[in-house]
């Protein structure tokens, strides 16, 4: 294990994200959110070390040293203001967990158990959004409409909306009139899966009776109560019910969702639930828009359900469209270190802070826009103060902006940036949230990244719409990369492998097959005619991403949890090359990380025989596991009896009380004057202590489950867990029977024993 010197920077993240890419899978750690910006509840501006979102859930993780939270250690100021911050957090509604950056270095194990226990054994983590634009809708008044024509009227606004690419509206007409009607019919028009939530049981039966009259054609069902019709194509629901149970649903399983007595949507069941859900339309219906609280339904609609992508928001004018120049330098980048979200800081300082690139910059400013305000991203504050300088020296007015400003002087020189005083912005993280200025005409990407979540940050600092700004130019700055530590750029970012200098990378509609026909004449777009780009510049671009490859294959971790065959296996055959990986990822000279598509995975079971395992099935397969154990020895039953007997609600046993139980179930045998074991059994010689029968019990009978993933110990808490979705699938009738068949095995097993 390397020495971490640094308490908060970059060692000790880099050395967190190594482990929950360890416990997760290197794909995962891409959803990692590095000092996500957030206000505590006095407006203050805060930064968590990362942020991740799980479900519906937002998880804060803050990395500190042994001293941060110690009172004794730390001044009282520090101390009460590190409780406030983790108390804000805790009030928006986030889960918060801490490790110590000690305790990483010295116990990684026991942070990656303590990782699989508090953000799950089979994580789906997301993306985090909140730097795209807020969802585009607009309401749909009663007073606008023809009171006779009024449905009509509103499903040909609804109809002109979504052709408009906007994806949420508000409909509110007087109680009586019929919204419900209208939002059956323009669900039915739209003809994908429907998902209609309502706070009252009451609302739920009226438009379960609508769907059901109006849209015959489909099934309807309910979700509220002890009725769980989670299938059905149209699905009623009580919105605490969905809320709950949202584990039921994928959050594309609904094309659209409609929210009945929007003006509720301020509560948090009802933000959970637009958080969750992606459906291409979302139709709010009130009677009473206004909130006592003056909040805004509009607005909470717009902030809280699915966003737009930023193609759309630049075709509906939410945003301006983009342009790029890529510059090459000649800076090397294949021996950078890097894990699954960043590069080693002090690699790439080493690799980048160097004149000859930050000149290159500056040069690059002055022959393609000078004088127009322009935003540096760069690595760290010593890379943004040296390129400021530089610019000084050419004679810009220019500036370095960071976190280690005062915030007065900070302000002050943003106030003059906005202002046009100052040219150029050399930002060090800074600019990445929060801060905004519609002026900026162009953006350098002077600082490489990995982090999609960062460079999209980035982005969005220059794409706000101001008067007199038709676009945004960006320069992509391209070191040499291997294609595994390839950083983002414009291309990678939105797919695109043909490169014109100076040409559009986000437009309009049809603005790119516009400007591809002047290219192909040797002529420039109007918008770039006083740039000095040649018409004739084309290149091809790399954007191979093996985190998005990844992330839908199987990891190889992933692959022994689908199939019946012990984990050594599945690692043996991949080193002799009987299982040969799709996709094979460096994360060091001696770390990889292997993935496999689903259709090798069932490729190779059927080859080999095995039997694919997932949650439809896991409980089937463990229940044939119980019946066809094989008896070498009893351990297995009564592993399984003692589980039964203290197994809390998920499945959790202490491994205490396993061994106590095993001691209790021999011992007992011994006193009766019962066979207690084969004479080579630890339980058959007696004598033994609870480290042995412990050993003992994980060895033998608890890694054949273990190894088919049914159930799973976590060495630092002393527990072992059956399987979620195998546990909370077991009925009691279940569970007595695979009391009744252990019972069965053991007697069968000792008769055999005695007449030997």
């Amino acid at each position: 294990m390397p020495e971490y010197r640094s308490v908060s920077g970059s060692a000790a993240e880099d050395l967190f994200i190594d482990l929950f890419a360890d416990t997760f899978g290197a794909e995962k750690a891409g959803y990692l959110y590095s000092q996500y910006p957030f206000y505590d509840i006095y407006q203050n501006a805060r930064f968590a070390d990362f942020v991740l979102e799980n479900g519906a859930a937002r998880v804060a993780i803050e990395i500190d040293d042994e001293a941060s939270h110690n009172p004794r250690l730390v001044s009282q100021d520090k101390f009460y203001d590190d409780l406030l911050k983790q108390n804000s957090m805790i009030h928006l509604g986030w889960d918060v967990y801490r490790w110590a950056v000690r305790q990483m270095q010295k116990q990684p194990e026991t942070v990656k158990d303590e990782l699989r226990v508090f953000l799950g054994s089979d994580p789906r983590f997301k993306e985090i959004e909140d730097y795209l634009p807020a969802q585009q809708g607009r309401a749909l008044k009663a007073d606008q409409l023809e009171l006779r024509e009024y449905q009509q009227e509103a499903l040909d606004s609804l109809e002109t909306m979504r052709k408009n690419r906007e994806t949420i509206a508000l409909l509110y007409h007087a109680t009586g009139t019929g919204k419900t009607v209208t939002a059956v019919m323009d669900a039915k028009r739209c003809g994908g899966r429907v998902l209609f939530v309502a706070h009252t049981m009451e609302l739920v039966n009226q438009a379960y009776n609508t769907f059901h009259d109006l849209w015959p054609e489909v099934t309807v069902g309910k979700f509220a109560d002890n009725l769980k019709e989670p299938d059905a194509h149209v699905v009623c629901g009580s919105i605490q019910s969905v809320a709950l149970n949202l584990d039921q649903f994928r959050e594309d399983a609904f094309d659209y969702l409609i929210i009945d007595e929007a003006h509720h949507a301020s509560a948090d069941t009802y933000q959970k639930v637009l958080a969750y859900f992606k459906p291409q339309f979302t139709l709010g219906l009130t009677a009473t828009p206004e909130r006592a609280d003056d909040v805004n339904i509009l607005e909470i609609f717009k902030n809280t359900a699915h966003k737009l992508d930023i193609q759309t928001a630049v075709e509906i004018g939410a945003l301006v469209p983009v342009r790029c120049i890529r510059i090459h330098t000649n800076i090397d980048m294949t021996k950078v270190r890097f894990n699954s979200v960043q590069y080693n800081i002090r690699d790439l300082d080493v690799k980048i802070c160097v004149t000859e690139r930050n000149q290159l910059i500056v040069d690059t400013w002055l022959d393609y826009v000078k004088n127009k305000r322009t935003v540096v991203f760069c690595a760290s504050v010593k890379h943004a103060e040296q390129i400021a300088e530089l610019f000084r020296a050419a004679g810009v007015a220019a500036i370095a902006v960071s976190g280690s400003m005062k915030t007065s002087e900070r302000n002050e020189q943003l106030a003059k940036f906005a202002s046009g005083e100052i040219k150029v912005l050399c930002a060090c993280d800074l600019l990445n949230e929060g801060w905004d200025c519609p002026q900026t005409e162009v953006l350098f990407m002077a600082r490489p990244t990995m982090s999609k979540v960062l460079y999209t940050q980035q982005l969005g600092r220059g794409m706000r719409t101001a008067e007199g700004k038709d676009h945004l130019m960006v320069f992509d700055f391209v070191d040499n990369a291997s294609q595994y530590n390839m950083p983002y750029s414009m291309h990678r970012l939105f797919k695109l492998n043909a490169y014109h200098a100076g040409g559009t990378v986000v437009g309009k509609k049809g603005q790119h097959e516009a400007e591809d026909d002047l290219y192909r004449k040797g002529e420039k777009p109007d918008a770039i005619i006083d740039y000095p780009v040649d018409a004739t510049d084309y290149e091809l671009v790399d954007i191979f991403n093996w985190q998005e490859e990844a992330a839908g294959m199987i990891s190889q971790m992933e692959f022994v949890r689908r199939v019946d065959v012990q984990a050594e296996t599945i690692e043996r055959y991949v080193r002799e090359g009987k299982l040969v990986p799709d996709l094979v990822v460096p994360m060091s000279e001696h770390r990889t990380f292997k993935y496999f598509k689903e259709e090798t995975l069932q490729a190779y079971a059927e080859q080999y025989g095995w039997k694919l395992i997932d949650d439809s099935n896991r409980k089937q397969l463990f229940m044939e596991m119980v019946e066809q154990m094989d008896m070498s020895y009893s351990y297995k039953p009564v592993l399984l009896k003692a589980i039964l007997t203290y197994a809390d609600a998920a499945g959790r046993v202490k491994i205490s009380d396993i061994v106590s139980y095993f001691c209790s179930f021999y011992e007992a045998r011994r006193a009766a004057g019962l066979k207690v074991e084969k004479a080579n059994s630890i339980f058959a010689k007696g004598g033994y202590t609870d480290k042995e029968a412990e050993r003992n019990i994980l060895s033998n009978p608890f890694k054949r489950f273990e190894d088919m993933n049914m159930m799973r110990h976590t060495k630092t808490l002393g527990i072992v867990q059956v399987d979620e979705s195998v546990w909370k699938a077991l009925s009691a009738e279940e569970k007595a029977q695979i009391e009744e068949i252990c019972n069965t095995k053991l007697e069968q097993y000792y008769n055999r024993l005695s007449r030997k």
